[in-house]
C-alpha cells in the first residue's frame, strides 16, 4: 500500500488506509489513483501540493 501524503499548504494528510469519506473516496485508494482533479478537502489545493511523508 502506498504511503501517506501531506498537503504542503495546510498540512492535511491523505492516508490511503482511511480514504476521504467526506469526498466519497473509499479505503485503500492509493494517492496515485485519486482523480486528477481531486483537491484537498481542507484548503482546496490540487494534488500537486501534496508530498509523500511515509
Amino acid at each position: 500500500m502506498a504511503g501517506i501524503y501531506r498537503c504542503s499548504i495546510c498540512g492535511h494528510e491523505y492516508d490511503p488506509k482511511a480514504g476521504e469519506p467526506s469526498q466519497g473516496i473509499g479505503r485503500n485508494v492509493p494517492f496515485a489513483d485519486l482523480p486528477t482533479d481531486w483537491s484537498c478537502p481542507v484548503c482546496g489545493a490540487g494534488k500537486g501540493a501534496f508530498r509523500s511523508v511515509v
